[in-house]
Order: structure tokens, then sequence, then C-alpha cells
């Protein structure tokens, strides 16, 4: 059974391989006859002249490839069609949750999440997703005053062709730097960590701070402020842990784990104390 199911395994991946294949060739095959066609129509839309009598206009270059049309002009210039620009808006979209996790208050949250399940030592109560929804909703409030500050200041100038594609990064990037730097005050080890091995020197402004840099000394203060929070969460929990392994203990209970007795005494503390509101309310003050 073992070598038939072997067999039928590596001829499923030799068909799948012939479909690319076989699809590859189709395209290549339409892309090239596009291409050509357009090109044995006219060769005068190759370059083109001013019918003026004054001078005449810089050359270019157009093609097109697929449905993306391309047009070079001699100046170095040039301008990309709407799918083309709609495929560069989609790649930025693939990197948005790289984006979402990485610079704002996500990573810090779900840390702070995980920490509080382990404590209470539920296994998967509350599940991941849940856990996951909380520190993006969390996020999103902590982040709407940076959201809408890049929404006025660079999407909606960008949407009324105010500014230029370049400006409106710039701005929009400005408020999730500022947000980044307000984050790290009382870690400037980190920057300087960074900044040292960058070997940057003679920074006496936040502007003189590379983005490339400041990411990643943001992320690992993220890590250790989640971490010292972790850890005071996880005090309680471990002083009920060592009473009722030390009260089993006495009563010669040897065989009982600690655990079983300890979590109904851990959630009921938990509980009691309205922990779900102190520790998202206090975590949530910690970005103010």
């Amino acid at each position: 059974m073992n070598s038939v199911t072997r067999n039928r395994k590596i001829f499923k991946l030799i068909a799948v391989f012939s479909l690319v294949m076989t699809a590859v060739c189709l395209l290549t095959f339409i892309f090239t006859s596009s291409v050509s066609a357009m090109a044995d129509e006219d060769d005068t839309t190759v370059a083109t002249t001013s019918n003026d009598g004054t001078d005449t206009d810089p050359a270019y270059l157009e093609g097109d490839l697929g449905g993306l049309t391309f047009r070079f002009d001699n100046d170095g210039s040039g301008s990309l069609s709407a799918t083309l620009q709609i495929l560069l808006l989609l790649t930025v979209i693939s990197l948005a949750p790289s984006i979402l996790i990485m610079l704002t208050s996500f990573t810090r949250t779900i840390i702070v999440l995980h920490f509080v399940r382990t404590a209470l030592g539920t296994q998967t109560t509350p599940p991941n997703q849940v856990l996951i929804g909380i520190a993006l909703f969390i996020t999103l409030f902590v982040m709407s005053p940076v959201f809408i500050r890049i929404n006025t200041e660079a999407i909606v100038p960008l949407q009324n062709g105010e500014i230029s594609m370049e400006e409106a990064f710039d701005r929009g990037l400005g408020p999730i730097r500022e947000f980044m730097f307000d984050q790290m005050e009382g870690s400037e080890k980190d920057l300087e960590l960074f900044l040292d091995i960058a070997g940057i020197d003679g920074v006496e402004s936040r502007d003189d701070v590379p983005t490339t840099t400041l990411i990643p000394a943001f992320i690992l203060s993220e890590l250790r402020i989640a971490f010292i929070m972790g850890f005071l969460i996880y005090i309680p929990f471990l002083v009920i842990d060592m009473v009722v392994s030390s009260t089993l203990m006495s009563m010669g209970m040897m065989m009982l784990p600690p655990t079983t007795i300890s979590m109904p005494f851990k959630i009921l503390l938990f509980v009691v104390a309205d922990g779900w509101d102190l520790i998202v309310g206090q975590l949530v003050r910690t970005f103010y």
C-alpha cells in the first residue's frame, strides 16, 4: 500500500507540473503574439515627432504586454497604466500584515494576552482566534489617531492630486515614526544599539534616524516591555501555584497534580479582581 500511495503521489505531482508548464507556455505565446502584432501594425507608433514648425518633441517608446501599458520617454520619465498601478498597490497590501504587526501596538498587545492565558493555565482558552481578534481591535483603538493623521495628511491630498506619491509616502510615514519614537522613550539604548551597528554617528534629532534603523529598535523595545508586563502578570498566579503545591505536599497528596487544584482558584481570583478590565486597561494606558 505504501508503494501504491507513493506512486499515486508521484503521478499527481507530474500531472500538476505538466499543467503548470502548459499554462506558462500558453501565457508566453499570448504575450509574445500581442507584442509582435502591435509592433507590425505601424512602426511609426514607436517614435513620433511634432508636426509643428518649431521644435520636435522627444521620442518615446510605448508598448503593451498582457494588458500592461508602458510608456518611456527619452528624458528618463515614464508612465504606468492603471493595471500596473493596481499591481503595485496589491504588492503594498500584501505587506500590510507585517506593517500592522511590527509597526503598531499589536506586538505588545498579543504577547501580553498570551502571557495572561499561560499564567491562568487554561491551555487554549481563550483560543488563538479570540486573542488575535482582541489584539486587532485594541490596536485599532490605540492607533486610530495615527491612522486619522495619515488619512488627513497623506491619503486625501494624494487622492485630490495635490501631492505626488513620494510626498504622500513621506507624509504617511511621519505619524508612524512619531508613534514609534514616543513608545521608545526610556529605551533609547535599543536605538543606540542599532545606530552603532549601522555605523551612524552624529544623530542630533529624530529626523536624522533612518527608518530602517528605527523599526528594529522599536520592535526590540516592544518585546522588552511586553515581557516585563508578562512577568508582573505571572507573579500572583505563581504564588497561588506555590501555596497549592505546598498544601498538597503537607497533606501527603503527592500523586495529585497541583495545577488541577490551582487552576480553579486562579480563575476565581482573576474573575473576582476583574482581571480583563485591569489588564487591558493598563495595557492601553501604556501607549499614552
